[in-house]
């Protein structure tokens, strides 16, 4: 950020830091009135400022669009190295180090709902131990949890998905590896005998659809082979799937610890994939963002969320990794 300044020979003794406070809440929000709620701040005090930055950087910085306002391509460069300059400068002015026995700042976490059953128990049960006037939030919503990390609105999140945009702000560390696996009611035809592609297809098939948008991954891999399946049902949370199989003919190919956690009701099994869909076991992540990697609150936060992994941890002693390349998830 001083880099930028420089460029445009601003005099920093002349600076009110105060105006790149209210960018980053304009940025994150896109809205005056929401970046004047967030900040405890009068709108007509928060329109000002935008003038006086727009006159400061030259730009219109934020425009109005379709579905409110929109940042400009300069203010898009901006929004990452003025939240690595906030964040560096908070830590400047910030008492160091960190006492979870007397924190009371909320921890906001973010997952499936299921997944936050299998992975978050055991890290919400030691932070409580450890921090017990800090609540806790867990988010498990179907979100863009990568846009919430890059917002400030959490400070964790498990997937075994990748950001499709802006990569290099994210960190990540591998907690468990799983792979696909079909879950079904015990009375289903496909419960018994060869498990063979034919079979799989001709079988009526739910999804869970976490965003509500697009095909399935096992529907794109199908498609790479030439292959379509019969999707009969769609939802939009794991926990509606034992309802949607016990006693019917519906089948769901889920990752491997969200199929097992799932069958533990009597009345359903599970069953691997037909072989020709059978691939390598697949990552879940621990994903957090930049602003927060050096925060000592956060560094205490993401140590004890990998000790509550551990047990399931496939490499706990690994090592933290900007994101780069993409991953494949089954």
């Amino acid at each position: 950020m001083i880099y930028i300044l420089i460029m445009h020979e601003v005099n920093l003794r002349r600076l009110d830091l105060n105006l790149l406070v209210v960018l980053g809440a304009l940025l994150d929000t896109r809205h005056v009135s929401r970046a004047a709620e967030q900040l405890h701040m009068s709108q007509p005090a928060v329109s000002r400022a935008l003038g006086r930055l727009r006159d400061l950087f030259g730009d219109s910085l934020l425009v109005r669009g379709h579905s409110g306002m929109v940042p400009t391509e300069r203010a898009r460069d901006l929004q990452q190295p003025l939240a690595d300059a906030l964040s560096g400068i908070a830590r400047l002015v910030a008492e160091p180090g960190f006492d979870p026995t007397t924190a009371t700042n909320p921890v906001r976490l973010g997952c499936l709902d299921l997944e936050a059953a299998i992975y978050l128990s055991p890290v919400v049960e030691r932070l409580r131990a450890a921090a017990p006037d800090m609540p806790v939030e867990i988010h498990s919503h179907p979100d863009d949890y990568f846009g919430l990390l890059a917002e400030g609105r959490l400070h964790l999140a498990i997937s075994g998905l990748e950001p499709r945009q802006r990569q290099a702000e994210f960190h990540r560390r591998v907690i468990d590896t799983t792979w696909s696996e079909c879950l079904m009611s015990r009375d289903n035809p496909l419960a018994s005998g060869a498990m063979t592609l034919e079979r799989y297809l001709r079988a009526s098939h739910g999804v869970v659809a976490i965003t509500g948008k697009g095909p399935a991954i096992m529907d794109q891999r199908l498609e790479a082979m030439g292959r379509t399946r019969r999707v009969v049902l769609r939802l939009s949370s794991f926990f509606n799937v034992p309802d949607s199989c016990a006693g019917t003919d519906v089948v769901f190919s889920l990752p491997h610890r969200i199929a097992s956690r799932l069958a533990r009701d009597p009345l359903l099994v599970t069953r691997p994939l037909p072989e020709a869909l059978q691939t390598a076991s697949f990552p879940m992540y621990l994903y957090w963002h930049s602003r927060h990697h050096g925060d000592p609150m956060h560094q205490w936060l993401r140590s004890l969320a990998m000790s509550g992994a551990a047990d399931m941890a496939s490499d706990p002693e690994g090592e933290d990794e900007r994101i780069g390349g993409s991953q494949t998830i089954p």
